[in-house]
């Protein structure tokens, strides 16, 4: 099994990466399959179904559609751009996506939300149409954000999501479980990293690797930085303030004082990851870690290590995000990374077991520390609901990230303390929170109809 650490970490823009990200890019996959097909086509619509419709507006998803349509992706996604291409859309009742020419598409009607059942799929499904003149449909696909940006079609999930994104490639070091992963490492005697990256290297050369990590890591501090220096209301009507800004002024004047209670770390911890969401609420660039909801935990938890543990190297930030990505990996082969499968434990409780791993990775722990540390994390995450209010990655998500990163640094701290040997392997963990995601009601699950969605004022 072989997930890259660059699909477990992806430049992209928030608010979600299921329902922001994943129907963009599905939108940019239906153009590269109309500029594939014999049809002609004349206009283009869309329908989003299940989560995608019931928590649509306030993830933006609507408007990711639009973009995606229009030529848009998260990777080189630019806000000006997406603007004046929304605003010519609005007037010409039109896209002109490249290579495809003039395409009819009312962003007012031509992307619709069916509030009815679900598709059988996946709770996150989508459909994308391309029309003729008298408006018959000539081709149409059916996609899912599968979560953390990832996206199949009906085919490729019929013929299961593990085929489609399986590796072309034998690579040396094929872990598919906790269990598989700890012995290969003491058979090899190598780090969870170095067998990441032998892997890593079996699709790129090791400057590539190294570059596209560097920058994964740019994006992320340059976003923590981003929120710390931006106050004011976030987008979506329920007038929350950001708070990263001022949290973080205060913190600054409260250093040096020998004044500061020991617990103030934690609050160091949050602000950073705080920061991030707060980005991500705003609709700005965020990386996937696994998920856009989940997007604060792991920077925040490097920011910490680098900010405030004596010996901390940038030089070993890809040895954390390579350790981070195999226990994603983890997760998301084995369970699910999505909140619209497993709820908030599979989004928050993923992203602490990833940046566990990884502190207990850069503070010198052994695989069955690092192994530990993702385990205590998981398993102090299991049963957490995804029940944001009006649908916005606001309320409960951007304070969970805060509390998220707190929590990966205890279960780290724990598991060092310890020789890696513990009752509940990580496996279980992940079985438990796969189990527990499949029993969990459907309100609980990225719906925004049940828990503080519906107990707590939208206005």
């Amino acid at each position: 099994m072989f997930l890259s650490v660059f699909e477990m970490f992806k430049v992209g823009i928030g608010p979600s990466s299921s329902h922001t990200m994943g129907p963009m890019i599905a939108a940019a996959r239906f153009l590269d399959l109309l500029r594939k097909s014999p049809f002609a086509a004349h206009g283009l619509r869309a329908s989003l179904h299940g989560s995608l419709a019931f928590t649509g507006v306030g993830h933006a998803t609507d408007r990711a559609v639009k973009l995606g349509l229009a030529g848009f992706t998260p990777e080189d996604y630019d806000a000006e751009a997406a603007e004046a291409a929304l605003a010519e859309m609005q007037a010409q009742k039109a896209v002109t996506p490249d290579g495809l020419g003039r395409l009819v598409f009312d962003p007012d009607h031509d992307v619709t939300f069916d509030y009815g059942a679900p598709l059988k799929g996946h709770s996150n499904g989508m459909i994308v149409m391309a029309t003729d003149a008298q408006g018959d449909v000539v081709l149409r696909e059916t996609y899912y954000s599968i979560g953390g940006g990832f996206v199949v079609t009906e085919a490729e999930l019929q013929g299961g999501e593990k085929a489609a994104l399986k590796q072309l490639r034998p690579i040396p070091y094929p872990f598919g479980s906790a269990a598989e992963m700890l012995t290969m490492a003491r058979d090899s005697a190598r780090s969870i990293a170095e067998m990441k990256r032998a892997n890593e290297l079996v699709y790129r050369t090791p400057v590539e690797l190294d570059r596209g990590m560097n920058r994964l890591w740019q994006v992320m501090e340059d976003c923590i930085d981003r929120g710390l220096a931006t106050d004011g209301i976030l987008p979506g009507g329920l007038n929350v303030r950001r708070r990263a800004h001022a949290m973080h002024e205060a913190l600054k004047s409260e250093q040096g004082r020998n004044l500061t209670a020991p617990h103030i770390i934690n609050d160091w911890m949050s602000v950073y990851a705080m920061a991030v969401n707060e980005e991500n609420a705003a609709g700005g660039q965020v990386v996937t870690a696994p998920t856009n909801g989940a997007a604060g935990v792991v920077p925040a938890t490097i920011r910490y290590w680098l900010d405030h543990v004596p010996g901390a190297s940038r030089a070993r930030i890809p040895e954390f995000l390579l350790t981070a990505a195999a226990i994603g990996g983890l997760v998301k082969h084995n369970a699910s990374i999505s909140g619209a499968e497993c709820g908030c434990q599979a989004e928050v409780g993923s992203a602490a077991a990833m940046a566990a791993a990884g502190f207990a990775a850069v503070m010198g722990g052994t695989p069955e520390q690092v192994e530990n540390a993702a385990e205590i994390a998981l398993e102090h995450h299991l049963g957490m609901t995804c029940d944001p209010v009006r649908g916005l990655v606001q309320v409960p998500c951007i304070e969970r990230n805060g509390l998220g990163a707190i929590k990966a640094v205890s279960a780290a701290s724990l598991s060092l303390r310890g020789d890696g040997q513990h009752l509940v392997p990580l496996d279980a963990a992940i079985e438990t929170m796969r189990q527990t995601g499949a029993d969990m009601s459907e309100k609980y699950k990225e719906t925004s109809l049940g828990g503080l969605a519906v107990n707590v004022p939208n206005c």
